[in-house]
């Protein structure tokens, strides 16, 4: 084995022992933007995470979105396969197998310059308890998006991203933020009550700052019912059952009076 793909693999290996594997495949399973290294491996996504960086290519790729890597700036490896033609035993045809793997040097989008991405260019309103947001210590930042979400929490980057300017979706990922600050935990993935209680403190959040939103109502009527199947209850039941977290998290979010407007 070649000592840089040696070196990869012993990295995602520390990774399995420090126990960040689960929370890194759930990440790399859903890219947050279209990127090339959507189509990379599952393995050299995760040696991407764990370069901290969502974006990276190489050299020329980077160079063709008039974008260059910044001098002094390192690269670093993922795992490129190499084929080999041969012949078949059994029917004499000639086919292309594995033969191996070498190293392939990429930098992160971190350690560039120049043209603007596509993904950077969403520009966000200042919304209402944005500042709130930021004196939790949370930073909310515009992403491109890749059609299969609109926004997320990230508890371990410090960050709220977001795809879209609507108000609902930066409160309901607000909301999320105050459920982690006030139970200390969170789970990573879409829980059913989370998401619930998350909607529905976000609907309640629009109306107290004056935003009615009633075309997106029946949007998060549905989004309740689909999570309250997941659990096998009506949607009555379950905003009956999280009542009291919605009451929590709009008391904890608004305890500033000034933060409501």
């Amino acid at each position: 084995m070649l000592p840089r793909v040696k070196e990869v693999l012993n990295k995602l290996l520390d990774e399995f022992k420090n126990g960040t594997i689960p929370e890194a495949v759930h990440y790399s399973m859903f890219p947050r933007f279209n990127i090339p290294s959507n189509s990379w491996s599952l393995l050299n996504r995760l040696t991407m995470y764990f370069n901290n960086t969502e974006d990276a290519r190489g050299y020329k790729q980077w160079l063709s979105v008039n974008r260059h890597v910044i001098k002094g700036k390192t690269a670093f490896d993922i795992l490129v396969p190499t084929f080999e033609k041969k012949l078949s035993e059994d029917t004499s045809e000639e086919k292309i197998v594995l033969k191996g793997f070498c190293c392939g040097s990429v930098f992160r989008v971190e350690d560039t310059d120049g043209e603007v991405l596509d993904y950077q260019k969403l520009i966000l309103p200042k919304f209402p308890l944005i500042e709130r947001a930021k004196a939790l210590g949370v930073s909310v930042k515009a992403i491109q998006g890749n059609d299969s979400y609109y926004g997320s929490y990230e508890p371990q980057n410090g960050l709220i991203i977001l795809a879209t300017p609507e108000e609902k979706t930066f409160f309901h990922e607000l909301c999320h933020l105050a459920d982690h600050k006030l139970k200390g935990e969170i789970k990573l993935k879409q829980d059913p009550l989370q998401e619930i209680i998350a909607e529905l403190s976000a609907q309640a959040l629009c109306r107290i700052v004056g935003k009615t939103l009633d075309k997106q109502f029946g949007n998060s009527y549905r989004y309740i019912e689909n999570y309250a199947k997941e659990l096998k209850i009506t949607p009555y039941n379950a905003v009956l059952q999280v009542i009291k977290d919605v009451d929590a998290i709009l008391s904890y979010l608004l305890v500033d009076k000034e933060a409501s407007v």
